[in-house]
């Protein structure tokens, strides 16, 4: 892989409640602006057949800000903290953003990912989509509100969807001064966000085992993106979830955990 200073991320960590300790375990890598805390009811559910491990990506959650979003340095980032967690092979799951990711460290470093979930992307390049978002987090920096009553209603200035404001409610923190303030490395995101609307990075098809699920409510997997997937992943199973969004594995978690179940016992 290309060298690229790794990021010491911030990991969730939970050994397998069963005896089994031929499981491989499962990595999960969560999307823009989401963190591994997201994934905490998942995780409980595959921690009872395996070890489960989510990360924070750089500039998420509790990882360190630093500059670059590319998917290269992103994947590096994962690789590393895989080697320092004495993982040298897992099931990889990763949403949207973390999907990409996914995608990148599959092509980049095959022999370490046993296979591959996506959720909810393809492997292409999309247009800007965040600039609400962007803008409604810096809002909430700057009114610097007390409570998160105050911070949804900053929220609610740029966000009408109160799902998505309460999403980004999970970004923010209280500071010593008792203000709310938001965690993510907000302008290093938007520095970066050219590269992250971009394809994942690597120049070869990830030829191993390869799930994407995709919400039926969602456009991130459209029918004319479907050959520049097949292009990328030519052994990915494509199932789609009804009545769900983009973010899938909270709107329908028992079918999201169903797929992911029923597919990493079939390449187990």
């Amino acid at each position: 892989m290309t060298n690229h200073a790794s990021v010491d991320l911030y990991v969730i960590d939970l050994p397998a409640e069963s005896d089994d300790d031929d499981q491989l375990p499962v990595v999960v890598i969560h999307g823009l602006l989401g963190s591994a805390d997201n994934w905490r009811s998942h995780l409980k559910v595959w921690q009872r057949s395996r070890r489960v491990i989510a990360v924070d990506l750089r500039n998420h959650g509790r990882s360190p800000h630093v500059e670059g979003m590319s998917y290269t340095a992103m994947s590096q980032d994962v690789l590393t903290t895989l080697d320092k967690l004495g993982v040298e092979r897992a099931h990889v799951l990763g949403h949207s953003m973390g999907g990409k990711v996914a995608i990148t460290l599959a092509r980049m470093a095959p022999e370490r990912c046993a296979s591959l979930m996506v959720a909810d992307i393809a492997p292409v390049a999309y247009q800007h989509g965040h600039d609400d978002v962007f803008a409604a987090l810096e809002r909430v920096s700057a009114g610097k509100p007390t409570n998160r009553r105050e911070a949804d209603a900053l929220l609610a200035e740029h966000v009408d969807s109160r799902p998505v404001r309460l999403f980004l409610a999970t970004n923010l923190v209280r500071n010593e001064q008792g203000e709310m303030e938001v965690r993510v490395g907000l302008d290093e995101i938007q520095r970066g966000y050219e590269a992250i609307i971009g394809k994942p990075d690597g120049d070869r098809a990830f030829d191993g085992p390869t799930l994407v699920l995709k919400g039926a409510d969602s456009h991130y997997v459209a029918d004319d993106m479907l050959p520049a997937l097949r292009e990328v992943l030519p052994r990915a199973k494509i199932v789609t979830l009804k009545n769900a969004g983009h973010w899938l594995h909270a709107d329908q978690p028992e079918a999201f955990q169903q797929a992911v179940d029923t597919f990493i016992a079939a390449h187990s």
